[in-house]
This record gives structure tokens, C-alpha cells and sequence, in this order.
């Protein structure tokens, strides 16, 4: 493993500027020019890094000072490192969450560049725009001045004279351009409810979008430069995160992960953990699985798409059949959001597992968010009192929206919140936390597996 002193954070205005493709576009052109890089995403999203998987041939890491703590993000971060690190933010540059101080946002991309020490790079959609393009950039520059933006990357430009003014205008903005990616609808991903089309459930249609990016931003973006950017940022000093220093083995039960084109919302450090606390980790996909590996002791099930695989998912009912069954014996399951689904009754009246006696079905409603969360009863994965920062994210209404026993407590805009369900070895909740922030959790599933 490098020091992983070479990085860059990728960033915008606002969201839709392009830093999906841009970022996508420079780990495959720098990785087809020979350069070992390795993909970071700013947040709980799951879908973007299955992009940059794709291109930088590796897994790619969240970094979410809200979900696993300011002082964790540079030793995830050194855990991933490359050669040559390119972190995806989120949202705008200083978007975070809301009333968190003074300073820049929590959990925004400005935090984690500022926790990384790292430069960053603005991606600006530059449609619609000429000169004003200098008093922009001036406002991102001047703003925080401790945030370093060390150039811009023009995207979406419409012809070479736009490019040339738009170049006039960083200039007088005192900011070098990295590149001028033009204007085309061969870019385009696909997306729907929540965001892209996630890379897995893609294929090699995904390659082929991949392989688009690469090519346009390796013509159009200077390497060089960008390269010179990332390694003017300073040694990043400290440990390395280390699962096997978070968690003690507990012996070396059976866990079996969902895994496919319906269960593809999942954060590396969680299978490590579950190795390191001893468990051996098997892939099982439910679209096409009919068992449960041999010698199960305990199942993941993270978020996803279960609602857009519905009808197969519940064609499958040999594995839907083995789940009721095992999760009736008490077994260890811990469902996260898509997960969460799949133990209903029914989503869109498409039959599922049944082990919670609750349907849900699509709303034209999203619900997102942080939010601080108390663990409402003792369960396979968290004491009664447990404090969590979690994350929801999804369009799909559950009814009821918990059972007797409530995974989580938290204070809403409308008062008191009960949400989820433990029963037996259960606990499914739509809430997302990240597990390097609670190995202690991972440790307890573990050995209740092993029992």
C-alpha cells in the first residue's frame, strides 16, 4: 500500500455539473496511461462509486464525516489509497449538513478536502455562461480561502470560441483550466427515483458508458496538470484503518451477503470487518440463488433496488421460502433499506419473504436525510441505547413503518420517530449506517452468528 499522498478532490457548484463523468473519466484515463488510482466518493452515495469502480479497476471508498466521524476520514482514506487518489465530492463544493457551525459544512465536500489537506479541482457546466464564468470561480476562491480550488474543468462547452471567452474568464479569475470537456449526449447515464442507474445492474453497457468517459475526458482534460495538482498536496500523516484492529475474531460462522443487481448499496469496510471479527463471507444473490450458501449462520442483506426486481425476486421462491424459515428460527439478519424490503410481505404486491408483517409500495415522495438515531431495543447487531448517525435515502413507503419492537428512536420535524424492527435475530430499518463507525456492532452479529 502507498502513502496515498497523491490526491484531489473533485467538485462543483451544484449538483448536476457534471463531476460524475469528469471524475469517471479521469481514473480510466489515468489508469489507462499507466498510473495506479484508486476511487473515493464524498457521502452515502452507493451508486457513483460503482462507476468509479469500473474505471479504476479497484473498490472504491465513502467518506462521510456525519456517518463515521471527522477523525476517521483520513485513516479510511489512507486504507485506499493509490498512487494517485481522485475523491468525488458531493452536491456543491459547501453543501453539508444544515446548521453545523461556522465553519464549512459537516460532511460537506470543502470538510473532507480540508480534512484530507487535499486541492480540488471545480468542475463547472459552463452552458448558459461566458464572463460570468470569472465571478463564479473569484466566489469559490475568495470564499474559503482554507479550501485550496487549484483549477476548473470547463464541461458541456458548446464550441471553440465559448471555450476561448470561458478560458478569458478563469484567467481573469486567476484560475488555470484543466481541460474543456464539450458538449455531447453520449455521456448521458441513465437514471431514475434515486439517482443513476448503478454500474452492476448495467453490465457491459456500463463498461461501454465507462469507456465513453475515458475517452472524452483523456482528449480533453490535460493529465499532466491534473497529476501536478494532486501531488502538490501535502503528506497525509496518521494510521491506516485496519478491521482487524477494530474487531476481535469470534469465531468462523457462515455469513452470507447479498449481493447481484438488486443488492448493490454496500460499504467495502463491511465485509472486511466481518472477515477480520472471523466470519467467512459468502456472496448470495437473490435474483438468481435458490439456497442460501451451505452452512449459513447469519445474513446480510444491504440496500439496493429490490422494488425495480421485484417480479423476479419473488419468482425466486425457494430462496424467499429459506429466509422465512431461517429468520423464524432466530437466526442473525441484518437488513438494511432494499433489505429491509425484501423481508416484507409484499412490495407493489409482488410477494417477498414475509418475515415482517408489513407491505410496502413506491411514493412519489423522497425521503433523505441524516439523521441521530438511539437503538429502541437490544438486538443481534446493537445494545438498547446505542447512539448512531444514520442516513435515509429512498422513495418506497412501509406499512406499518415499524414493528412492536422499533429498531431506532429519533426526533423528527414532527416530534418523536419510531422506526424499523427487532424481532428475534432481525433488525431491518431503513436507516444506512457505516460500519467502520460501529465495528463494536459488526463484533456482537458476529459472534451471535457463531452461537
Amino acid at each position: 500500500m502507498t502513502s496515498g499522498h497523491a490526491r484531489l478532490v473533485i467538485a462543483a457548484p451544484a449538483s448536476g455539473h457534471g463531476k460524475t463523468t469528469v471524475t469517471t473519466g479521469l481514473l480510466g484515463a489515468l489508469r489507462r496511461r499507466g498510473t495506479d488510482v484508486a476511487p473515493f466518493k464524498v457521502g452515502p452515495d452507493y451508486i457513483d462509486p460503482g462507476y468509479h469502480r469500473v474505471a479504476a479497476g479497484r473498490v472504491a471508498r465513502n467518506l462521510d464525516p456525519v456517518l463515521v466521524g471527522e477523525d476517521r476520514i483520513a485513516s479510511l482514506f489512507r486504507r485506499g489509497a493509490a498512487e494517485l487518489s481522485v475523491v468525488e465530492g458531493v452536491m456543491g463544493l459547501f453543501d453539508g449538513r444544515i446548521g453545523t457551525g461556522d465553519g464549512v459544512p459537516v460532511g460537506s465536500t470543502a470538510h473532507v478536502a480540508q480534512l484530507l489537506a487535499a486541492p480540488v479541482v471545480l468542475v463547472v457546466d459552463a452552458r448558459g455562461q461566458s464572463h460570468s464564468l470569472a465571478a463564479l470561480l473569484h466566489g469559490f476562491r475568495s470564499y474559503r480561502p482554507e479550501v485550496r480550488v487549484a483549477g476548473v474543468v470547463l464541461n458541456r462547452v458548446g464550441s471553440p470560441r465559448h471555450e476561448q471567452v470561458l478560458r478569458e474568464a478563469a484567467d481573469a479569475a486567476g484560475l488555470p483550466v484543466l481541460g474543456a470537456v464539450p458538449r455531447t449526449d453520449d455521456l448521458a447515464v441513465p437514471s431514475r427515483h434515486l439517482g443513476l442507474v448503478p454500474a452492476a445492474e448495467r453490465g457491459a453497457e456500463a463498461v461501454r458508458a465507462v469507456d465513453a468517459m475515458t475517452e472524452v475526458v483523456a482528449r480533453s482534460v490535460d493529465l499532466d496538470a491534473v497529476a501536478e495538482i494532486a501531488r502538490s498536496a501535502p503528506d497525509l500523516d496518521g494510521p491506516v484503518w485496519d478491521p482487524r484492529e477494530e474487531v476481535a475474531p469470534q469465531g468462523s460462522p457462515v455469513v452470507a451477503v447479498a449481493g447481484g443487481r438488486a443488492f448493490t448499496f454496500a460499504y467495502a469496510e463491511h465485509v472486511e470487518l466481518l472477515e477480520a471479527a472471523g466470519a467467512e463471507v459468502a456472496v448470495v444473490d437473490p435474483l438468481t440463488d435458490e439456497r442460501l450458501p451451505e452452512g449459513t449462520a447469519g445474513l446480510v442483506l444491504p440496500g439496493g433496488f429490490p422494488e425495480q426486481h421485484a417480479a423476479e425476486l419473488s419468482a425466486n421462491s425457494a430462496l424467499r421460502e429459506e429466509i422465512a424459515a431461517f429468520a423464524a428460527r432466530g437466526a442473525p439478519v441484518h437488513a438494511e433499506c432494499g433489505g429491509l424490503l425484501y423481508l416484507a410481505e409484499e412490495v407493489d404486491g409482488h410477494p417477498l419473504c414475509g418475515v415482517l408483517a408489513a407491505r410496502a409500495r413506491m411514493s412519489s415522495r423522497l425521503t433523505l436525510g441524516y439523521r441521530d438515531a438511539v437503538a429502541a431495543a437490544d438486538s443481534a447487531l446493537f445494545a438498547a441505547g446505542t447512539r448512531v448517525s444514520g442516513h435515509e435515502f429512498h422513495r418506497t413507503v412501509l406499512d406499518p413503518g415499524h414493528g412492536t419492537d422499533p429498531a431506532w428512536f429519533w426526533r423528527g420535524e414532527t416530534g418523536p420517530h419510531r422506526e424499523g424492527f427487532v424481532q428475534r435475530g432481525v433488525h431491518a430499518s431503513y436507516l444506512h449506517t457505516h460500519p467502520a463507525a460501529h465495528p463494536a456492532a459488526v463484533e456482537r452479529f458476529v459472534a451471535r452468528c457463531a452461537r
